[in-house]
């Protein structure tokens, strides 16, 4: 994905609200299923991470590797998160 596509989505993720909290019990397996769910419905999520910040850098790079989606942006405990849904 190149720079144009990533401000774009930047852009639209500027108006959504977190779907999805991680606290802290930490990034769990429902808590993958519910970013499975909510990446296939919507494509452009918020995930807000409540951890210190090494933490949560490798927590926002396991939820990309495990569902196979992209980090547009992680602004303070926001990580915005995107995966194309082919059958949208």
């Amino acid at each position: 994905m190149n720079s144009a596509d990533k401000k774009k989505l930047r852009a639209q993720a500027h108006s959504l609200k977190p779907v999805i909290m991680i606290g802290q019990s930490g990034l769990t397996a429902a808590v993958l299923a519910e970013i499975e769910l909510a990446l296939d419905s919507h494509e452009l999520i918020k995930v807000r991470i409540r951890a210190e910040r090494e933490d949560r850098k490798l927590i926002s790079e396991k939820i990309c590797t495990e569902t196979g989606a992209e980090l547009i942006q992680s602004i303070g405990q926001i990580a915005v998160i995107y995966r194309l849904n082919p059958d949208k």
